[in-house]
C-alpha cells in the first residue's frame, strides 16, 4: 500500500493484533452499524408533528412530516392558509423530500464506509449524519419563515394578518388559530444515530489511533 492511502484510509490491523484484541477493533464497527440501522428506521417515523387548533375544527387538524412526505389534514390546512395568503405547505422543500431518501442512503453508505477508514479521515464520512437533525430544523424553520413572511397581498384576509413566523416547535398561533408542534420518533432516532456515531469514534480513535502512530513513524523511517 503506497504512503499515501496509508494516511488516507490508516493502517490496517495485523492478524495477530486483531485476534488479540478483537472486540476492542470490533466495538467501533458494531456501534457503526446501529447507527446505520437508526437512521435507515428513522425514514419510516415522523419527523415532526403540528396540531391546529380552529374555531371550525373543534377536533383540531393535524400535520405530520416525514423526510419525503407530508400527510394527514394538509388540504384542511392548506384550505385556511388560503385565506390568509400563505402558499400550500406542499410547495415547501419539494427537493429536499424528493431527495431525501437518496441522501438518508447516501449518508448510511458513507458510515459504512467510515467503518473500514482507519485514520482520523474517517470523522470526515460521518459528518453529514451527525448534522443532519440540525440541518433537518434549519430547513424547516427557513420554510415556515418564508412562507409566513411571503403572505399573497390579495387573500382574503390579508388585511387582518401581518406576516409572521410560524412556531417550529412548542406553541403559537395568529389571530383564532393555535399551533403545537413538537419533534416526531424519527427526528429522535437520527439523533441517536448521531450520537451512537460520536461515540463510535471515541472507540475508533482509541482502536486504530496507536496503529496509526505506528505506520506514520515506520513511513518516516522508510523515508
Amino acid at each position: 500500500m503506497s504512503a499515501f492511502l496509508t494516511r488516507l484510509i490508516g493502517p490496517r490491523i495485523p492478524d495477530e493484533e486483531l485476534r488479540a484484541n478483537r472486540a476492542r477493533y470490533l466495538t467501533p464497527t458494531v456501534i457503526f452499524m446501529a447507527a446505520r440501522i437508526l437512521l435507515l428506521v428513522s425514514i419510516f417515523f415522523p419527523y415532526w408533528h403540528m396540531e391546529l387548533e380552529a374555531p371550525q375544527y373543534p377536533n383540531g387538524l393535524f400535520l405530520t412530516a416525514y423526510v419525503n412526505n407530508l400527510t394527514e389534514d394538509v388540504k384542511e390546512i392548506d384550505g385556511l392558509n388560503h385565506y390568509i395568503g400563505m402558499r400550500p405547505l406542499g410547495e415547501a422543500a419539494s427537493f429536499e423530500r424528493a431527495a431525501s431518501v437518496y441522501l438518508m442512503i447516501a449518508m448510511v453508505l458513507m458510515v459504512e464506509v467510515a467503518a473500514f477508514v482507519h485514520s482520523k479521515w474517517a470523522v470526515l464520512l460521518a459528518i453529514p449524519v451527525i448534522g443532519f437533525p440540525v440541518g433537518f430544523l434549519v430547513d424547516l424553520y427557513y420554510w415556515m419563515r418564508h412562507f409566513g413572511l411571503n403572505l399573497n397581498p390579495q387573500a382574503p384576509l390579508s388585511s387582518s394578518v401581518k406576516p409572521f413566523v410560524p412556531t417550529v416547535l412548542g406553541e403559537g398561533g395568529i389571530g383564532q388559530f393555535k399551533t403545537y408542534a413538537e419533534l416526531g420518533t424519527g427526528y429522535w432516532l437520527a439523533v441517536v444515530s448521531g450520537a451512537l456515531i460520536i461515540v463510535g469514534f471515541y472507540f475508533h480513535r482509541r482502536a486504530y489511533r496507536p496503529l496509526t502512530l505506528s505506520a506514520t513513524q515506520n513511513l518516516k523511517a522508510a523515508e
